[in-house]
């Protein structure tokens, strides 16, 4: 067997589709697909299932997914581990940080600022990856923490060994344009959604918290969108096409939204803080999470969406 073969069965097995794994490893499809074949014909196992929305792990493929992952994740931790020993005695060098674009660009931008005059010798890079925004699951992402020193992910990791703390918890609420609910109207209640229109998730994202909300309101409401990105909710919202589930932290400070119902009927998603154990011990990654920590718990009114109270008066939902 050729063991260069199990690298590209990861990638694909982590994207989810041949054109990502290519992009990843940089090399084109046809290379991914020759490799995989390789393997599968090696272990004599089929062990993906080519559908119309991409590549699904067999059985056979999710044990050897699990027999690979603590190898890959020691393999590809290598590079950092060296730079951090390196680096770790001094409490100083670059931590590498993923994050959601609303975490990264709400909550912990504004104070960059302030952690790098109190650490001048440390540097965050912020990793963008918008799975770890999405409010259903992630596709399956055997090593959360492959390319990253630490991360913020709204879902507790269920395998791995790293180091895991709950950071806070992320509310929803559903708003709208203040000319959609003039035009529309306000709706009282959840089984009150016929003649509204929603900006929803995508169908393959898991019923968590606001999807699941959402799922059960599309039974009476009609959809014109659907956006993992919240960014993309957020506009469509803003443009008057219809109620959009959104995080409280952005929302609530958006002067062309308006909340209609709040995190109680919505939901939240868990924040989860993850590193791996050893890199932990390390002063300047030890630093970056205090800094997280800190920030989140600053921050929990906002994130909970306690900033804005939304009351029933004569029938109808107002905000006060």
């Amino acid at each position: 067997m050729n063991w260069d073969d199990l690298r590209f069965f990861l990638a694909v097995a982590a994207a989810g589709s041949l054109s990502g794994a290519a992009q990843q490893l940089g090399v084109n499809t046809t290379t991914v697909l020759r490799r995989v074949a390789s393997l599968e014909d090696d272990l004599n196992a089929r062990l993906f299932e080519r559908e119309r929305t991409g590549y699904r792990l067999t059985p056979a493929g999710e044990k050897l997914a699990e027999a690979l992952e603590p190898v890959d994740r020691r393999l590809a931790a290598l590079p950092r581990d060296f730079e951090a020993n390196r680096q770790g005695s001094s409490g100083e060098g670059t931590v590498r940080l993923a994050a959601g674009e609303v975490l990264a660009a709400e909550l912990l931008a504004p104070a960059f600022g302030d952690f790098h005059r109190s650490h001048p010798g440390i540097e965050i890079e912020v990793v963008g990856d918008p799975r770890l925004a999405m409010a259903g699951s992630a596709p399956r992402v055997g090593n959360p923490l492959k390319d990253v020193d630490v991360a913020l992910r709204l879902a507790r990791p269920t395998q791995g060994d790293m180091l895991m703390r709950k950071a806070g918890e992320l509310s929803y609420g559903l708003y709208a344009s203040q000319g959609y609910l003039d035009a529309h109207g306000w709706p009282t209640q959840m089984g009150d959604m016929g003649g509204h229109e929603l900006i929803g998730f995508p169908r393959a994202e898991l019923p968590l918290g606001p999807v699941w909300w959402l799922s059960r309101a599309e039974k009476t409401a009609s959809v014109v969108l659907r956006a993992s990105s919240v960014a993309v909710r957020a506009e469509a919202a803003r443009q008057g096409a219809g109620l959009a589930a959104l995080p409280c932290v952005s929302a609530d400070r958006d002067e062309r939204l308006t909340r209609v119902f709040g995190p109680d009927a919505l939901g939240h998603l868990e924040i989860w803080l993850m590193t791996r154990n050893d890199l932990a011990q390390l002063a300047h990654v030890r630093a970056v999470m205090e800094f997280l920590i800190e920030t989140l718990k600053n921050a929990r009114g906002a994130l909970e969406g306690q900033s804005v109270k939304v009351v029933e008066l004569e029938g109808a939902v107002r905000p006060r």
